[in-house]
């Protein structure tokens, strides 16, 4: 059991990996298209072997954690994202920039799956709502603003800052996490009557569907969101410039479903009618897919402002169903966050990997890879329902 100063401690451990992360994973982007001339086909390459590697290692990160400890495996994955990117502020070719970019999501995958276990660990059901509704809302936000003005940050400081600053978190996470540690040698067990699982129990008379179905259904419905988000975002600088903006005015414009977002946690975090409820999962990810092919095939500035206000509020409950379901129906958080982040590596990868495949095979059509993913995500809604009228093994 962790200090309840510690767990707050914790909360701003995932604000700066928010910040962080976000700040150099999504403006590599704009990185590759200045200095390497990379289009949607490298960007969204470079995107799904991100995506691979955090599938593969993710689930090994929160089974780690699980076993050798919370603040160890935070302390090898700040340590080893740190050291990644100072080595890649030196980078100066497309491989060297790859391999930075494969040793930081290595790093990584030691992070979002011991960060989520550790909030959640030994939590009565009410509590761990409101404690992942906070978690939700902060890792959301710290995105949300690094988006804002990461732009803004590539285009005053260069290019050396997408490498550096977030380097500079990181090693800033490396000292609070010596203090929490000290911290929490102090703490004490909490009782067995209040491990994670009664919530569950009494949901399940909410609905005819068992609440581990619910956890198979929004695991399945995860990836594809991330699979929605990541054939977008590399393909966010060639948008951007299409509408004749720069990446500061991209930060600014292409934000607004990051916001959308972290709003959609708020909502959520205090509103549960949501919980175990089929329609609100399955009419989010109509919402989600629609979204993204407006901001896709859509010209018009504002038409991509609403859109991506329907795109973020739908990834967001689809999300939080992913999370929620992981740590209220399992108990050991470690390997279910492990599984809920290897679940999204894999949506990182797949939605990247048939878009770069489209684009790679059908070069006269540029929308192709707009079409291919919106295929696989029909694909996903089918098998969703397929779930959600079989019963449960």
């Amino acid at each position: 059991m962790f200090l309840p100063r510690v767990k707050i401690g914790v909360f701003v451990l995932e604000g700066m990996n928010s910040l962080a992360t976000s700040l150099y994973f999504n403006y590599l982007f704009f990185h590759m298209r200045e200095q390497f001339g990379f289009g949607n086909l490298g960007n969204l390459l470079l995107c799904a072997v991100s995506g691979f590697v955090y599938m593969l290692v993710a689930q090994f990160g929160g089974r780690f954690a699980q076993r050798h400890g919370y603040f160890f495996a935070l302390r090898i994955g700040f340590s080893v994202m740190a050291v990644a990117l100072v080595l890649g502020s030196f980078a100066g070719t497309v491989p060297e920039c790859f391999a930075t970019m494969i040793l930081w999501t290595l790093g990584m995958s030691f992070t979002w799956p011991t960060l989520e276990a550790t909030i959640s660990e030994q939590e009565p059901p009410a509590r761990l709502q409101r404690l992942i509704g906070i978690y939700n809302v902060v890792w959301a936000s710290g995105t949300a603003l690094a988006y804002f003005i990461g732009g803004a940050m590539l285009e005053k400081l260069g290019p050396l800052s997408i490498f550096l600053v977030p380097a500079a978190l990181h090693v800033a996470q490396l000292g609070l996490l010596t203090w929490l540690a000290h911290l929490n040698r102090h703490a004490t067990s909490a009782p067995a009557a209040f491990v994670a699982g009664l919530s569950a129990e009494t949901a399940s008379r909410r609905s005819p569907v068992p609440p581990a179905m619910f956890l198979k259904m929004a695991l399945l419905a995860n990836p594809f969101a991330y699979l929605a988000m990541n054939a977008l975002l590399p393909v966010i600088p060639q948008v951007s410039a299409k509408l004749g903006l720069t990446p500061m005015f991209a930060g600014f414009f292409c934000s607004v479903w990051f916001f959308a977002r972290a709003a959609s946690f708020v909502v959520l975090w205090q509103w549960t009618g949501w919980h175990y409820r089929f329609r609100w999962l399955a009419g989010a990810y109509v919402a989600m897919a629609l979204g993204f092919a407006v901001i896709l095939l859509d010209a018009h500035l504002w038409f991509l402002v609403l859109a991506q206000i329907v795109f973020g509020a739908a990834v967001g409950l689809i999300y939080y169903s992913s999370l929620f379901y992981s740590m209220d129906v399992g108990e050991t958080k470690g390997e279910h966050g492990g599984f809920h982040e290897s679940a999204i590596g894999a949506g990182i990868c797949a939605g990247p990997a048939v878009g770069a495949a489209a684009l790679r095979f059908f070069p006269e059509a540029p929308n192709m890879n707009i079409w291919a993913v919106g295929g696989l995500l029909a694909i996903g809604f089918l098998v969703l329902q397929r779930l959600r009228h079989r019963r449960a093994g």
